[in-house]
């Protein structure tokens, strides 16, 4: 079996499956044949499912590192860059600005009712800021935490905007990108989640290609048996050789 039709077969799976087909084989086949259906290629390019692939692993709500170093090793058999791949991981960082686009807005919200305001920043030069709302990437809700701290906020767009002015995927990609990190069960942001849809469909992206990113998201939940099926086995055999509990 040549590399491609290995991963293929393989997708999001570690060597957890071939215990799973001995234990349960009728319903490894059922998992296995769900889960790997997105590296058929017919929907999305082999590639891009892998460079998605890494983003979930590596995403900062999940870190997985063997799902990491699996999907990273098959996308540079695809022939991925080091560009792409460290592209996915500087997006894999910044996505962590959800802990203020879901806090912001509470911590606003909540000191009114308590009789407190922000104090204001007037004058505080913002410009990675102005760049992302020129290159059209400024998101309504980052509003509540530029009002708090203009400054820190800049200085955190900072290190978007050179990702997504940068040009190393595709508009199109990027926004699959996104509502995967998004989607994702680790996450499961509605809001990103809609406008990166929103976004990709104005990108060009078809509903079977957003749905093929959701599918992606879904075959990754196979982690649960990639890390606790070899140790199940470990537990059984330390209990048939009596070892204590």
């Amino acid at each position: 079996m040549n590399s491609s039709s290995s991963a293929a077969s393989d997708g999001p799976w570690d060597s957890a499956l071939e215990l799973l087909r001995i234990w349960d084989p009728a319903w490894a086949e059922a998992c296995r044949r769900m889960s790997v259906n997105p590296w058929g290629g017919e929907v999305l390019p082999r590639k891009l499912v892998e460079l998605i692939s890494i983003g979930i692993h590596a995403a900062c709500t999940n870190q997985n590192p063997e799902g990491t170093r699996r999907h990273i090793r098959a996308a540079l058999r695809e022939g991925a860059t080091r560009g792409e791949i460290l592209h996915v991981l500087k997006c894999a960082a910044v996505m962590s600005i959800h802990s203020c686009s879901l806090g912001a807005p509470i911590l606003l919200e909540e000191a009114r009712l308590a009789g407190k305001q922000a104090i204001p920043k007037p004058g505080v030069p913002t410009p990675a800021c102005d760049q992302m709302k020129a290159i059209g990437q400024w998101n309504s809700a980052w509003d509540p935490f530029f009002q708090l701290d203009p400054e820190w906020t800049d200085q955190f767009m900072a290190t978007g905007a050179g990702i997504y002015a940068g040009g190393v995927l595709p508009p199109k990609e990027m926004e699959l990108l996104s509502i995967a990190f998004d989607a994702s069960f680790t996450h499961m942001y509605a809001p990103g989640t809609r406008r990166h849809i929103q976004n990709a469909l104005k990108a060009g992206a078809s509903m079977e290609e957003i749905m093929e990113v959701l599918k992606i998201c879904v075959a990754h939940g196979v982690q649960a048996c990639n890390l606790a099926v070899p140790i199940l086995e470990d537990e059984l055999r330390s209990r048939e050789a009596g070892a204590p509990d």
